[in-house]
């Protein structure tokens, strides 16, 4: 139902405004603006212009309204229509206490100010969610408990002799998991009648992966048992939201033809390993390691119980989002993983089936992001917490630069350079919004293992970790293999 007031602008004159519902978190804001108020503006215009410009047979001052009207009234009328709109709007906006996302937009060349009687424009703004936080004090939290073992450190020193490892040719071996090819393939698009050829591309043999630049299901399952001259032929249905738009659902026949099978050989834990590592032996590189694994297992621990305060929010504040809000950011999320996968350093078609996958999740983690966005937000006002100061922010990149093995200056830099500095000011009063919150919970003491429903910004995290260890070890293991 349209809500209507009158927003006063001048003295005595006042706008008519009716606001009504256009859809989760829209308002439509319908304003007449007076035909009197808009007279009133007219002549004090011409009055102000009378005073300061000279007209032929007149004296200043004395220039009758006609001749000015005929000169300067194109220029004045469109002056006079851009204020009242600008006007008119803000105030709508502020009188009726509207929170707004982003601007007020509307097109002003669409808008004639008329010569008698009222103006009458409208637009739509898109406004923050309304809901109620829920108890912020003993929220029940598990804090996993998670001893560094023997296994965890092994585990850790063998990824370690993975990345500085070597892909050595297997000359009479057979295809398996895991394994690196070296293959020519060629691609029979549906609907093109030339072949796609793509020569010398590394394949791995993994459960999900790319031939070339297509995605392939079950790819260790199709190059199984192959050898060194054999052809794999598979046949493909890209998915409608595949983000290589080129391929986007379309049949494709691929041909793998096999030239070259490699085996990743991890590097020996001899002299020259311990050296690079800054160790004289085995005992002192497993001391290192496992020291490494328990500050790891503390930040774990922590982004855990993170999860679960977060959980605990998303659960219990249900509210609407604005549509067009969300598409902008599930844009953005999807850019972001982009950029940031190119950084780690992982191949184009690492980045090509990795960004498959986030495609298809995007909106419903966009979703997430924006509602714990607005939940932070409104946790913040009432605790209190005041925004990030310039300390703080440079603390944290520079805990981030570390963590990533960056120099903190250069970090901040490309940060300012991309507009993230924005975000890392919100990450950072986040942060002191969750210890408080974990200050006052409820906190039980679990095995590790026994863990809650994990949110999609905890699940990407996860990947996104995944992923980054597959390129920086493909990657190094691949330098290493030219080298020798």
């Amino acid at each position: 139902m349209a809500e209507e007031k009158e927003t006063a602008v001048t003295d005595e004159i006042k706008d008519v405004v009716t606001i009504e519902e256009s859809g989760p978190c829209k308002k439509k804001v319908s304003v007449e603006i007076p035909g009197e108020k808009i007279k009133k503006a007219l002549d004090e215009k011409y009055g102000e212009l009378r005073k300061e410009v000279e007209m032929p047979g007149f004296r200043k001052g004395r220039a009758p309204l006609r001749l000015l009207e005929k000169r300067f009234g194109k220029e004045v009328s469109e002056q006079i229509k851009l204020k009242l709109l600008v006007d008119a709007s803000e105030s709508a906006v502020k009188d009726n206490e509207l929170d707004i996302l982003g601007e007020v937009d509307f097109d002003p060349e669409g808008i004639e100010l008329p010569e008698e009687g009222a103006m009458k424009f409208e637009f739509e703004v898109e406004v923050r969610p309304e809901f109620e936080l829920p108890e912020l004090e003993g929220i029940s939290v598990e804090k996993p408990t998670t001893e560094v073992d023997d296994e965890m450190i092994d585990e850790e020193i063998m990824a370690m002799r993975e990345r500085a490892g070597i892909w050595a040719p297997k000359d009479k071996g057979k295809v398996e998991a895991e394994d690196q090819v070296v293959a020519d393939v060629l691609l029979k698009i549906e609907g093109e009648a030339e072949e796609e050829r793509h020569d010398d591309v590394e394949i791995f043999a993994r459960k999900s992966g790319f031939a070339g630049p297509v995605p392939v299901a079950n790819l260790d399952e199709v190059l199984a048992g192959a050898g060194c001259g054999d052809k794999k032929e598979v046949s493909v249905n890209v998915a409608e939201s595949f983000f290589n738009e080129q391929y986007r659902g379309k049949k494709i026949d691929v041909e793998i033809e096999i030239k070259e099978i490699k085996r990743l050989e991890p590097a020996e834990l001899d002299e020259g390993f311990f050296e690079r590592f800054g160790v004289e032996n085995e005992e002192e590189l497993r001391e290192r390691v496992g020291e490494f694994r328990r500050v790891q297992v503390e930040r774990d621990v922590r982004a855990d119980m993170n999860e679960q305060v977060y959980k605990y929010l998303l659960d219990n504040c249900k509210f609407e989002l604005p549509v067009d809000v969300v598409a902008d950011q599930s844009k953005r999320v999807l850019q972001r993983e982009y950029t940031n996968l190119l950084i780690r350093g992982a191949k184009s078609e690492q980045v090509d089936e990795r960004m498959d996958e986030l495609r298809a999740s995007s909106a419903e983690r966009a979703e997430e992001q924006l509602r714990l966005f607005f939940i932070m937000s409104k946790v913040a006002e009432k605790l209190e917490v005041p925004e990030a100061s310039e300390e703080e922010v440079n603390g944290y990149i520079a805990q981030v630069a570390a963590s990533r093995g960056r120099r903190p200056e250069k970090m901040r830099q490309e940060l300012a350079r991309d507009g993230s500095l924005a975000q890392f000011k919100l990450q950072v009063r986040e942060e002191k919004c969750i210890e408080q919150l974990l200050e006052s919970a409820n906190i039980t003491e679990v095995e590790a293992g026994k863990k809650p429903k994990k949110t999609v910004k905890m699940e990407t995290k996860k990947a996104e970790k995944k992923e980054a260890k597959k390129a920086t070890r493909a990657s190094t293991a691949k330098k290493r293999s030219k080298k020798s």
